[in-house]
């Protein structure tokens, strides 16, 4: 332990000649404070030569390393000849290994529109490739899981639908709830000034039946569920269990992703039933409450305009989002990068690319269902 009494790291610098002696003095710690290679005085002019040597009593640990390092290069740069003879072998060895990306700075070069367009183009491209082969390894994987169904992970499935179904009802009940309470003032708002307060019931249930039920609830397992998949796996690539399992023959798709993928898909539709009733609910008490329309009345108004059909339109974009959703997960917690901060990338790029490509299924599926009068 550093006692109070141990003299500062410092550098001596003495003229000699042509030349300069720096003598290292002091006691070099990481934690501690180093002097300034800047403003070291090496006399008038440029030196000849720069010899470094040790005084008396020199406590270091690597910071002593780097400094010697990024000094060595510093005099290297300005033609001033490096003498090291009189340090100890192991700090001269340490210098000798220590890498260049830790002693020159980053230089950031300026690029144009057309090569910053270039990169962007390649990146895309690149990411394309690798999505096309990760759904290469998914449909392989499913249609293996399909020809010997005993051999899918079903107690994996099962925890995961606990995980990403049951543990989630209580977020997407209230989000549902409040969604359909927001619905329900908004509409109130025009409806109340036609004297068409009744119709606030269809409103609501058209609105949560085939579009903000499914919607909403996909946010709420982007960020909760997909975010998870992604951080779970990112982990435990940088702990080296997937390399793991790879090494024993065992294929990760049907270890971590396949389960992933059909809990989510399975509970996804489920939880867009909850979803529908709650934000039905939320709008049925503001109904209620501000424009005096009893239940039952919002109820038999309700079902003369949401049909079978409707249900069916939102259950079919619940799967497509939760199956969105898990691929999301998945791929980006694969293909993180083996470091703490690669895991934080992978949850936040999970979520990103999950609430980006639902959007976008979204759109597709209200062009498609318009086309097919749905």
């Amino acid at each position: 332990m550093l006692s109070h009494a141990a003299p500062p790291a410092a550098v001596e610098t003495l003229p000699q000649g042509e030349g300069v002696d720096v003598v290292i003095r002091g006691v070099w710690r990481l934690q501690g404070t180093r002097p300034n290679q800047a403003v070291i005085d090496v006399g008038a002019g440029k030196p000849a030569w720069i010899r470094t040597r040790f005084a008396e009593d020199v406590q270091w640990d690597t910071s002593l390393v780097l400094w010697l390092a990024k000094f060595k290069s510093h005099a290297e740069a300005a033609s001033i000849q490096w003498i090291d003879t009189d340090l100890p072998g192991e700090i001269r060895t340490l210098i000798a290994a220590a890498p260049k990306a830790f002693l020159e700075p980053k230089s950031r070069e300026l690029v144009g529109p057309l090569t910053t367009l270039g990169l962007i183009t390649h990146d895309l491209a690149a990411k394309g490739k690798d999505m096309v082969q990760f759904l290469g390894e998914l449909a392989i994987g499913t249609v293996a899981a399909a020809k010997r169904p005993q051999r899918f992970r079903w107690n994996d499935c099962l925890w995961e639908m606990q995980q990403c179904g049951a543990m989630a009802l209580p977020i997407v009940g209230l989000v549902s709830f409040l969604v359909g309470v927001t619905l329900a003032y908004t509409g109130a708002i025009i409806l109340r000034q036609y004297g068409g307060d009744i119709y606030v019931a269809d409103l609501i249930g058209l609105s949560m039946v085939r579009e903000m039920g499914a919607m909403m609830t996909a946010v709420v397992l982007a960020g909760r569920t997909g975010a998870a998949f992604a951080a779970q796996l990112a982990n435990m690539k940088a702990n080296e269990e997937i390399d793991a399992l790879e090494t024993f023959g065992f294929k990760p798709f049907d270890f971590l992703v396949l389960p992933r993928m059909v809990a989510l898909g399975l509970m996804m539709p489920m939880l867009v039933v909850y979803a529908n009733l709650l934000g039905i609910l939320g709008g049925m008490a503001i109904a209620l409450a501000i424009l005096n329309i009893p239940p039952t009345a919002f109820f038999v108004e309700m079902t003369t305009t949401v049909s079978l059909l409707d249900i069916v339109t939102g259950l079919i974009k619940a799967a497509t989002f939760g199956l969105i959703v898990g691929m999301s997960g998945c791929y980006h917690g694969l293909r993180a990068e083996p470091n703490a901060q690669g895991v934080g990338k992978a949850a936040t790029s999970a979520v990103v690319t999950a609430i980006l490509l639902v959007i976008v299924a979204d759109a597709v599926y209200a062009v498609i269902f318009n086309a097919l009068g749905w």
